[in-house]
Formats: C-alpha cells, structure tokens, sequence
C-alpha cells in the first residue's frame, strides 16, 4: 500500500477554458438550468412567484450572461500553458493508477490524497462490513418495488389526511429522475490503521425528498431543545467553558475528557432510534409536528431507514443497522437518539456543576474529581449498548473540533489547532 499526502494542495487553473467551445456551452446550459431551477421553484415556493414571471425571465437572462462571460474570459497565455500542463499531468496520473491498479481517494476530514492499491483499500472495506455488520447483500435489484413503497405510502397517509398534498408533493420521489444510491468509501489517513468511513450518495434516491422534509421540520427542534448540552463549533465551547469558568468552577486540578463514537451513523439500532425520535417529540410536547401526527412521522422516518439500498461495485446492498451518512436525516435521528444516551452523563455533570457538551459524534467534558473515578464513569457509560463504543482522552491540555484547550494553573488557555490530516488549499498565483 502506498499513502501520500499531496503538500501543499493546489487548486487548479480554470480547466473549462481549455475545453473545446461546445463542451462550454454544454456546461453553461447545465449550470444555467441547474441555478435557475433552483431559484425560480424557491421563488415559487416561498413567495409565489409565478414561473412565467417577467423578473424571472429576465433573471435567466441576466445569468446566462454571466455564465457565458465567466466561461468565456480568456486565459492569459501564461495560464494557457499552465492549464494545459496540469491537465497532461492528470491524465498521466490516470493512466499510473490504471495500470497499477491504484485507487485516488479523498481524505476523510482533509484535503489531501490516499493513494493505495485496489488490494489492500478493497480489504479495508471489506473490514468494515465484518465489523459492523450493518449491511446485507442482495440477490436481486429491488429498486422499483423501493420507488412504489415509498409513493405508496405517501399516497395513502395522504388519503387519510395525515398529510397535506403539499407535503405529498414535497416528499414523492421523481420517478424519472430517481436511481439506486451508490455508497463509496473515504479513508481516515489520522487514524491507525488507516480504517475507512463510509457515504452514501442518496441524492437520487426514493427516500432523499422524505429525509430532506423530516430534516427540515425535526432538525430545528432539537436544536432548540438541546441547546445546552449542544456544541456549535470550536467558538461556542469557548463560550460555555468562560460561562463554566464565570460560576468559580475552574480549577488548576480540572481535567478535560473527550471522546467520540465509533461508527455512530452506522450503529444506530434503527428500531430503538425510531422510538426514541417519538419519545424525544412527546417528552417536549409535540403530538404533532407541522400538522403531521407523531405515529405518521414514525412511518416516514423508518422507511427512510429501512428502505436504503445501494451499490457498491457490482454489488447491491441494504443498510440493516444504522442510517445513511449522505442522507439529511441521519445527522437529526443520530443526534436524538444521543439525546437519550446521554441523559445519565448529562444528569451526573449537572449535579456536580461539571460541563457536558456534545458535537454529534464528539463529546468534551469538564472534571474535578479523581481521573481514576472519571475513568470509571465512561468506562461503565461504554457498556449502556452494545453498538455505542467510545475512544476517550483525558487530560488538561485536550484538542476538541478546531481549537486546543489547555488548563495552565486555573487558566484556560484556548489556541487554533490544526489536525494532523488537514492540509491547506494553495491558489495558484498568490504569493
């Protein structure tokens, strides 16, 4: 196996402008129609701005001739030759790996290059499936009967109004523009072993217009509820850790404890995070959310999950443990159903006036008893299900999303930190 990281990265010359004048306007017309589209159905949607609409019109217009003047612009020649010679350059660099039978993968959470062999990258995925055992193969290509599922169920919650026809029209799957989602594979190059994380493209998928609404209406209850225990970014656990700091807790013996889970969006327990996401809705009040009663939410949420098929080579599979990382809801029902997980830690930290904060798969910690008696705690909290399993750190000087956080004598001392498998974009040109 080969591993490189590419340093510094590069973003490369305008490639379109050495393309034949055809292929432009090809991408024009798509960029064109992709933008508009998207514009004029939000226009239409949110503020009833007919289709056929004179604004509309003559935005289209408007940006066409921006496209075509983006596309267009001539490159000096300087940047001619050196668009031309990073383009021989990729075609060489496809030809190496085709015939060596390399694979070119993106970094998870970089923006560096894996290079390895088709062999050994091949064994790592297989691993995971071993490992996980959240996906089965399937012997024959059940995509039609999934796209009638799934129209079949919104039209008959719909007949029984649970549904409104605009939230029909809003969740059914296009039928002509719907495929089977493919699932490929990102290494994590800052982990031993270099393990890989899967993503499923579900962009086309039957269930991705339900996924997208259940987001849209779920996500921003829970962020409303959970704020407290709720990571944002880097700059807000600052925030909470100065609140922390603020109320006389922070001491010089204060430890700092982090740790994430394993594998979350693949080991969620679909049954058990289907009826937490009704529980996490009764608990604050919700029978139903934007006139959808909670059992119609249980029904759309579980064949989101339950009918995830995909490929991978020449293989389909279907996800049985565990939602699509690719798909809008996964990143919600996760999140709920770490809600309830985590009520035994949250209610232990708010006793003892300790810090609980967590960032989807990342948790940070404050505390002030023994690291022994600390150790214990989330050794025992490792044992509360058996697909939850954490890796933790602890000490005074900890690294959490973006920053470093150190405890200098009752002083937090905060400075940005760079992760080992994070590499900087260079643009050509600047100096």
């Amino acid at each position: 196996m080969i591993s490189k990281r590419f340093c510094p990265s590069c973003i490369r010359i305008n490639q379109s402008a050495i393309r034949p004048r055809h292929q432009q306007e090809i991408a024009i017309q798509k960029d064109h129609k992709s933008v508009y589209d998207k514009v004029g159905h939000h226009l239409n949607e949110h503020y009833f701005i007919p289709m056929t609409a004179t604004i509309l019109k003559q935005y289209s217009n408007q940006l066409l001739h921006d496209l075509n003047r983006s596309y267009f612009s001539p490159l000096s020649y300087h940047d001619q030759i050196l668009a031309l010679k990073q383009a021989k350059k990729v075609v060489s660099i496809q030809r190496k790996i085709k015939k060596h039978h390399l694979i070119l993968r993106v970094t998870d959470k970089g923006y560096n290059f894996y290079i390895g062999t088709e062999k050994e990258f091949d064994k790592k995925v297989q691993n995971f499936f071993q490992d996980t055992n959240a996906f089965i193969e399937l012997k024959e290509n059940p995509f039609n009967k999934i796209q009638d599922n799934v129209i079949h169920l919104l039209n008959q919650i719909r007949a029984k109004k649970f549904i409104l026809q605009w939230q029909c029209n809003k969740m059914i799957p296009n039928r002509i523009k719907c495929q089977l989602a493919h699932l490929y594979f990102n290494p994590k190059t800052y982990k031993d072993g270099i393990p890989v994380r899967p993503i499923e493209n579900t962009i086309h998928a039957p269930t991705t217009n339900i996924s997208n609404y259940l987001d849209e209406i779920i996500r921003p209850i829970f962020d409303k509820e959970c704020q407290n225990t709720t990571i944002i970014d880097g700059s807000s656990l600052i925030q909470a850790l100065h609140q922390y700091m603020r109320k006389g807790l922070f001491k010089s013996t204060t430890l700092f404890c982090t740790f994430d889970i394993r594998n979350l969006y693949t080991m969620l327990p679909q049954e058990g995070a289907l009826n937490i996401l009704v529980e996490f809705l009764n608990v604050h009040g919700y029978t139903k959310v934007k006139g959808i009663p909670l059992e119609t939410i249980r029904l759309l949420a579980s064949i989101v999950l339950k009918e995830n098929v995909f490929v991978y080579g020449k293989k389909m599979y279907q996800q049985v443990l565990g939602g699509a990382m690719g798909s809008s809801f996964t990143l919600a029902l996760a999140n709920i159903f770490m809600w309830k997980w985590q009520k035994e830690l949250v209610r232990r930290q708010d006793m003892i006036g300790e810090y609980y904060g967590r960032y989807i798969d990342d948790v940070f910690m404050t505390w002030n008893k023994s690291e022994n008696e600390l150790k214990k705690i989330i050794e025992n909290a490792n044992t509360w299900h058996p697909n939850i399993k954490l890796e933790y750190k602890i000490g005074k000087s900890l690294p959490f999303l973006d920053v470093l956080l150190t405890n200098i004598n009752s002083t937090l001392s905060t400075s940005v930190y760079h992760k080992p498998a994070a590499e900087p974009y260079v643009v050509q040109g600047i100096h």
